[in-house]
């Protein structure tokens, strides 16, 4: 199985506090995120505007923020990001974002945004702050930035100019994304229905070799509303379906119930860009944490260029941090040894291991250390025979 809550949605569901969730973003780290969680918030703390999904027909686009979070947000250091940026940082990759739109004009993303009709502009904000989970480049201040800072975004409209979505609407972004060579396509969209139509865009995709990476579920439910046993296109076969955590390893309270999730990532008190100005917006649900796998994804696809998109999912799930689902790991994504599907292990595109120092000096410093220890063993060995020999009146042979 793989599917559960959510769907087109009027807001999303917010962090746990905006103050306490900004809180944790500027001081909290993986082991100790859980008690940051409940701490009120300080003279410090700064505090966040909430990124939308949907806007009403009243409310006005999305805000310049005002405030900036310059500490390493918990979600790059759970992820282990700089380690894996060593190794990639997704040169030669082209992510399709199919959402509200990608701002052509975000500051962390200058120079690497393709857009595809008026998805240049992106008034609800969503896709911008997705696309910054992706692939921002990290500020001088520090702050959020993207896994994949040298990835370039193909901004795809996967929904209205509000962010009101249907199945054709997203089933064409699908199309669209794989037709203009995007190798990882990222969907927002979970929606209750499509099923037959969102199906045939992903195999339309896949028959493409790009990896479609969706969430599993919607970020929040309507009040008083189940959820739906499945969602597409997360349940579609072929399709890298993500479920959210937080900063304490859970998932938050009003989080919709969900199964069927290939993999788990971190995707509540999240941080990244909106689309106009350097300031920084807060967000939570799986949405978010299928950015940070299509980012993963990314990076993997630029190591390994000659794996197929199934191949670059095997090695994103098999990698994983063992969990019920597996938790993302890009790091290990990079650098473990799988054997492919079709009997070969992958070569990655360049070497990036620093070779081992020349073994003629190791093994000159071996034998120094070896009859230096050996000398001090003969002497301490006199030390405690010679006395004794004394003792007893022991006298050299022919003396």
């Amino acid at each position: 199985m793989r599917a559960m809550p959510r769907a087109r949605v009027r807001s999303r569901r917010r962090p746990r506090a905006s103050a306490v969730a900004t809180t944790l973003l500027m001081t909290v780290t993986a082991t100790a995120a859980g008690a940051l969680s409940a701490v009120p918030a300080t003279a410090d703390s700064v505090s966040l505007p909430v990124v939308r999904s949907v806007l009403a027909e009243d409310e006005n686009c999305a805000s310049v923020s005002s405030e900036k979070a310059r500490a390493e947000p918990w979600t790059l250091r759970a992820l282990g990001v700089t380690r894996a940026r060593s190794l990639s940082q997704g040169e030669g990759t082209t992510v399709a974002v199919v959402d509200t739109g990608v701002a052509e004009g975000a500051p962390a993303l200058s120079g690497r945004v393709t857009a595809l009709g008026q998805a240049g502009e992106d008034c609800v904000g969503h896709g911008t702050f997705a696309a910054g989970l992706i692939a921002a480049t990290p500020g001088d201040d520090g702050g959020p930035a993207g896994l994949a800072p040298r990835t370039r975004i193909l901004a795809v409209r996967g929904t209205g100019e509000r962010g009101e979505t249907t199945v054709g609407q997203v089933a064409d972004g699908i199309r669209q994304a794989a037709d203009e060579g995007a190798s990882v396509i990222y969907v927002a969209a979970a929606l209750d229905s499509g099923k037959s139509q969102l199906t045939d865009a992903v195999a339309y995709a896949s028959g493409k070799d790009a990896l479609v990476v969706a969430p599993v579920a919607p970020d929040a439910l309507p009040r008083n509303t189940e959820p739906a046993p499945w969602y597409w296109p997360a349940s579609a076969p072929g399709v890298l379906a993500v479920m959210d955590y937080g900063p304490d390893g859970g998932r938050p309270t009003d989080a919709p119930l969900v199964s069927g999730a290939d993999l788990a990532a971190p995707g509540d008190a999240v941080v990244s860009i909106g689309p106009k100005g350097a300031g920084h917006f807060i967000g939570s649900g799986s949405s978010f944490a299928a950015a940070h796998v299509a980012g993963a994804a990314a990076l993997v696809r630029a190591r390994y260029p000659d794996l197929t998109a199934a191949e670059v999912s095997r090695r994103l799930t098999k990698a994983a941090y063992p969990a019920a689902p597996p938790r993302l790991d890009p790091y290990a994504a990079l650098t473990t040894v799988l054997t492919g599907a079709k009997g070969r292990t992958p070569q990655p595109e360049r070497a990036v291991v620093p070779p081992p120092p020349a073994t003629e000096p190791r093994t000159r410093a071996l034998v120094v250390a070896a009859l230096g220890g050996g000398l001090v063993l003969l002497v301490a060995a006199g030390a405690v025979v010679i006395p004794r020999g004394r003792a007893r009146n022991w006298r050299p042979a022919g003396s």
